[in-house]
């Protein structure tokens, strides 16, 4: 089983699939757009080859490149799980005729507005949206939705270019800051919890699901450096006491509405208030945010590997435990500069040291992160626990007890 791999370097997690495919017995070329020598040596070594192509972010120039050298090797499955590439290694599965999914159906997971109208059409809850390319269309979009809604990127990825507008001045304000975003999205903004439904699915058909929930909700997080954002992972997220059946439910609904393939999903939705679940949107491939790690600690897996083994060989063999409920917090220092003081972390290693999954704050003296590029801010600590007060008592202990300060 040949496997060509695009980007199997970044973002950091792809080392990680790269290393899963070699391990379930595939021959891993590897695609980037720069020179092999940068490649670290935990990604090299799991490489048999590596293709450079410098404009593989134009999707039709990369894959005129591409498709003759991968029909020359011979390869037999073509994957990236970095949201860029999605549709790259789709139209490249097109032109060699490879299994996969097709460009038609990665564009469903990776245009915005091409996903909510499949899914409209499949009868599923979806906020209310037009696609813009001008300020005419956000402001004519903004008079048919109403206030407030979300403008964002077409084909962005997370919460990046994302903004949430109560009126007409601040979506004026969002697209001054947003004109090299050729396509948006003008949607009704939804005011309730987030949650993420995760999976790995062979042939639409997921093996594995996961649930989690963001504290706050990213959109939050992003406009705010004071806060700290967590998100935590269920044990079980088939526990009925969690109430997550109807998310879950809507998730199953998404993937088959949108033909999903073979690969890792990851969907964002929202409970309201009155209870009703409404679809946020979906990607064809992982989640972000240490979000695998963080299933693979709940789990006692390696989600990794049963992905690899599931687009390779078309089999998921691990067994999920559910053993544990995993919270994750990412910490922004107060003032600027460099990492000059750590309050609190030395109290909650003694008080919760056998529970601590991760731990990877900046050390003294690092030049502190600019939080708005990244969500892994200054650091973050990860912490588990069987028992869902437990874990959660662990994680307001992280957001309000640990305190990192720059100067």
């Amino acid at each position: 089983m040949k496997v060509a791999f695009i980007a199997p370097a970044y973002p950091p997690e792809q080392r990680d699939f790269t290393r899963g495919l070699a391990e379930v017995g595939a021959t891993v070329i590897g695609i980037g757009d720069g020179p092999e020598a940068g490649l670290p040596p935990q990604v090299r070594r799991y490489l048999s080859k590596y293709i450079r192509v410098p404009h593989l972010f134009n999707e039709g120039q990369a894959a005129a490149t591409l498709a003759p050298a991968l029909s020359a090797l011979g390869v037999d499955r073509i994957e990236s799980n970095w949201e860029p590439t999605v549709l790259l290694a789709a139209r490249l599965r097109d032109m060699l005729g490879l299994g996969g999914m097709s460009r038609d159906v990665a564009l469903g997971f990776r245009d915005k507005q091409v996903m909510k109208e499949r899914l409209k059409a499949a009868g599923l809850r979806v906020p209310h949206s037009r696609r813009v390319r001008t300020d005419d269309d956000a402001r004519q979009a903004a008079e048919a939705i109403g206030f407030p809604l979300i403008l964002k990127p077409i084909s962005g990825a997370g919460s990046a270019d994302t903004f949430r507008c109560d009126t007409m001045q601040e979506l004026e304000d969002a697209l001054a800051v947003t004109r090299h975003v050729a396509e948006a999205s003008i949607e009704e903004f939804i005011d309730g919890d987030e949650f993420t439904y995760d999976t790995v699915c062979i042939e639409g058909k997921p093996m594995f699901e996961n649930v989690a929930r963001y504290y706050p909700r990213p959109l939050t997080f992003r406009s705010e450096q004071w806060i700290s954002p967590a998100q935590f992972v269920y044990r079980n997220p088939y526990d009925p006491a969690l109430n997550l059946a109807e998310g879950i439910a809507l998730g199953r609904a998404v993937l088959d509405a949108l033909n999903m393939g073979t690969g890792f999903t990851h969907m964002e939705w929202y409970r309201k208030k009155s209870g009703e679940v409404v679809f946020g949107e979906i990607g064809c491939r992982n989640g972000g945010g240490h979000f695998v790690d963080m299933m693979n600690w709940s789990n006692d897996f390696d989600i990794y590997r049963e992905w690899a083994r599931s687009v390779c060989w078309h089999s998921f063999e691990a067994k999920a435990s559910r053993r544990y409920h995993v919270a994750m917090v990412f910490k922004r220092a107060l003032g600027e500069g460099r990492i000059a003081q750590i309050d609190g972390m030395d109290e909650i290693r003694r008080r919760y040291g056998r529970w601590i999954v991760a731990d990877a704050l900046l050390p003294l003296g690092t030049p502190r992160r600019n939080w708005k590029q990244t969500l892994l801010s200054d650091g973050f600590v990860g912490v588990r626990h069987p028992d869902h007060s437990v874990c959660m008592e662990m994680m307001e202990a992280l957001i309000g007890r640990l305190q990192l300060y720059a100067r």
